[in-house]
């Protein structure tokens, strides 16, 4: 039986698991396990900060949907992953972190970099532990990866002192469980429900006069998009959006309304607003989504499918919960309501808000409504893969790009992160390597994690990244001239950083553009190049969201943000 130590051993279950990149940022307490890592069969990125290492494990799972990971030493090295974790444990992606903790004999001391990160990271993980024994590394690791995955995906993180990568164990690859024999967590359809409580959704949505259909994130972490495909086209029911389900849906379906919520399409607010019946799909019903949690339901026969019990009822009161695997449910489903239902006025309706209000930009100046349409036609017909930050640059991308597959849109939704889109654009560079990787920021956001280019130079992406510089914190800017009479306190940023010289700096190619024309141009370049390259697109200050709801009211009370 061989020897080994505990920092081989990692390599080794990493390995076994299909890990084939990690992300980190090496340092005293990891010091073993990076000595590990220089002999590993995979690849190990060096990021720039751990943050970023977070953000890019996270960007990696929902490009690939394979488990990201990323590694950090003690102390500030695990303090910095916390806002990827968090990130991540609230958009529900499967990430394993990886922390080093100080040698046993000092634990409980204040020792150098000792920092409780168990405790710490408690309520942002899914499952969290140190390692006191070399004899529960693997196990533990192994755990962890099945437990991520498992049910509701989520983060785990795994703290191990230094003195336990460096003690030695037996391997036997012989004695190695697989993942399917752990035991770990299985969701399955609700002791009430299975095939009778399919029923009872089966006859609310043959006798509703105005369904719609609300596509969540869950219908992607559950790689069900091609079940409700099939699902919408047999029944022709009108289907939504949320932020998270963006690419659920194929943006060209007939019967797609676009975006639903606080900056949804007016038509998908509209159709949610007088709809009889809402069957939610992968959604936890977040407020940013249903507005006035009273108004949304009223008058509504509400049906909800979810993995985790815990978020039926949990913001909406579900007339049926379906608790349980998408892959499940959803194949019965279409079992039961095989036909096209008979709802010719609500599609009538439909079809005349559709109608009256599009909107099209008329302006020759340059606007994220024009850099989101030279995108789409510049990418038509080719595999891109969309990250992008938070605040107007996000609402603006997911109101106007046009997504047609799952895991083409990745953004942070529940924990809103300024600062994700560059990092986790790296990670989903390895996600997803036939795809060309887009990322877009404003530039508040891109200064937060902008230093993750040089990752990107560093491994030879072909990375684009493009900044909205409105030389604002925009969205802040935009509550505080509808809700704060006008007082722009701290998002006024000016124009002084030069984002050019600064990816340049990193080793980018860099391009400003300030019309239409300069940024096709700048696009076309960026496209043809083999480098990283970033395009900084400078529009006016005084640009809004639009449509908008106002927090805490009705979707369909709409604000007029330029008033």
């Amino acid at each position: 039986m061989e020897k080994i130590t505990g920092a081989q051993a990692i390599v080794r279950v990493l390995a076994q698991e299909g890990v084939d990149v990690v992300f980190g940022y090496p340092g005293g307490s990891v010091i073993p396990l990076y000595n590990a890592l220089y002999d590993a069969p995979f690849k190990n990125i060096l990021a720039v900060h751990e943050q970023g290492a977070a953000h890019a494990a996270d960007g990696y799972a929902r490009a690939s949907g394979k488990v990201g990971v990323c590694i950090a030493t003690a102390g500030p090295g695990a303090t910095n992953l916390v806002t990827g974790l968090a990130t991540a444990y609230l958009d529900s992606v499967p990430v394993v972190a990886i922390t080093g903790q100080v040698a046993q004999n000092l634990i409980g001391r204040d020792a150098f970099q000792e920092v409780d990160i168990v405790s710490v990271s408690m309520a942002i993980t899914k499952y969290n532990t140190m390692i006191e024994t070399v004899e529960e590394l693997v196990p533990t690791l192994k755990y962890a990866f099945a437990l991520a995955k498992a049910g509701r995906p989520g983060p785990v993180l795994i703290d191990v002192p230094s003195s336990i990568q460096n003690a030695l164990l037996d391997w036997d690859e012989a004695k190695l469980l697989p993942i399917q024999e752990l035991p770990v967590e299985k969701a399955v359809l609700n002791d009430l429900g299975g095939m009778s409580v399919l029923q009872e959704v089966q006859g609310v949505i043959m006798q509703a006069k105005r369904p719609v259909l609300v596509a969540g994130g869950g219908v992607i972490k559950a790689n069900v998009s091609d079940l409700l495909a099939e699902f919408i086209q047999t029944t022709q029911i009108p289907v939504v959006s949320t932020l998270m389900g963006l690419g659920a849906v194929d943006c060209t379906y007939k019967n797609y309304l676009g975006l639903t919520g606080m900056h949804g399409h007016k038509a998908a607010n509209l159709a949610i607003s007088q709809a009889d019946v809402i069957v939610v799909i992968g959604s936890r019903f977040s407020d940013r989504v249903t507005g006035n949690k009273e108004i949304y339901a009223k008058d509504k026969r509400i049906i909800q499918f979810d993995i985790d019990n815990s978020e039926l009822d949990k913001n909406i009161g579900a007339d049926i919960g379906v608790l349980g695997s998408l892959q499940e449910s959803l194949p019965l489903l279409l079992k039961l309501v095989w036909t096209k239902l008979e709802i010719e006025p609500w599609r009538q309706a439909i079809n005349n808000w559709q109608a009256t209000t599009v909107t099209a930009h008329t302006s020759n100046c340059l606007t994220a409504q024009v850099i989101m349409e030279s995108l789409n036609a510049q990418f038509a017909d080719q595999d891109v893969v969309y990250v992008t930050d938070v605040g107007q640059n996000q609402m603006w991308a997911a109101q106007h790009l046009q997504i047609r597959k799952p895991r083409t849109h990745l953004t942070s939704g529940g924990c809103g992160t300024m600062g994700f889109a560059v990092p986790a654009s790296v990670g989903a560079s390895f996600g997803n390597k036939q795809a060309r990787i887009v990322s877009i920021s404003g530039d508040g956001g891109f200064k937060m994690t902008g230093m993750e280019l040089h990752t990107a130079v560093r491994e030879g992406l072909p990375l684009i990244s493009i900044v909205i510089n409105n030389y604002c914190l925009g969205m802040v800017r935009q509550w505080q001239h509808l809700f704060f009479e006008k007082r722009y306190s701290s998002t006024i940023l000016g124009k002084g950083f030069d984002f050019v010289g600064f990816a340049q700096s990193c080793g980018a190619v860099a391009y400003q553009a300030n019309s239409p024309a300069e940024f096709q141009q700048a696009l076309q370049q960026a496209v043809q190049s083999s480098k990283a390259v970033l395009i900084e697109a400078c529009i006016a200050c005084g640009d809004m969201v639009e449509p908008m709801v106002a927090p805490g009211r009705p979707l369909d009370e709409f604000v007029d943000v330029y008033k």
